[in-house]
């Protein structure tokens, strides 16, 4: 498959948005709104992502056609190493672009409930998305990027046992 973006990028930045993007597991990506970070798999020159699904991480604001910028942090320090605007586009299901894309996404999904129905599941209810790299910055930003966490609904059904700071730190009653 060729590319037709990343000739447009110079020589060193393409190699480093690809190989930081390989070894993160994962990246900031923002269309419009707070960016949020995603699980992807590097592969054809483009960062592939699937979601929108049950159980599948979400995707909001990634519309085919549109354009999102994407962060990517170092796997071992947790820093920002480079940011680089993508062409989102979503994937045909069943096509071939897409059955590519699902072949190599599905051995890295972990903890997938219906492994081997999973490319069925992901045909019927969720979305592949191709993000392709348009231009990278290399410079770090000024000041920090921190912000509030996103809205979720994962949280505590119930308060902390009060016995589990003793289980953790391995105090024990004495008597």
């Amino acid at each position: 498959m060729t590319e037709p973006h990343l000739p447009d990028l110079a020589l060193a930045d393409r190699a480093l948005v690809e190989e930081a993007t390989k070894k993160s597991g994962l990246v900031w990506v923002r269309e419009s709104g707070p960016a949020r970070a995603l699980w992807h798999l590097w592969h054809e020159g483009a960062a592939l992502l699937v979601g929108d699904g049950p159980g599948e991480q979400p995707l909001p604001g990634l519309a085919d056609g549109s354009r999102a910028e994407v962060t990517v942090r170092s796997k071992d320090k947790g820093g920002r190493l480079v940011a680089w605007t993508a062409d989102v586009v979503e994937l045909a299901p069943r096509s071939p672009e897409w059955e590519a894309a699902v072949a190599e996404l599905k051995g890295k999904r972990l903890n997938a409930p219906d492994a081997e129905a999973m490319p069925e599941r992901w045909a019927r209810e969720c979305r592949v998305l191709r993000l392709v790299p348009l231009t990278a910055v290399t410079e770090l930003p000024q000041g920090s990027l921190a912000a509030p966490p996103l809205p979720t609904p994962a949280t505590t059904r119930v308060p902390a046992s009060p016995s589990l700071g003793r289980l953790l730190l391995g105090r024990r009653k004495k008597g």
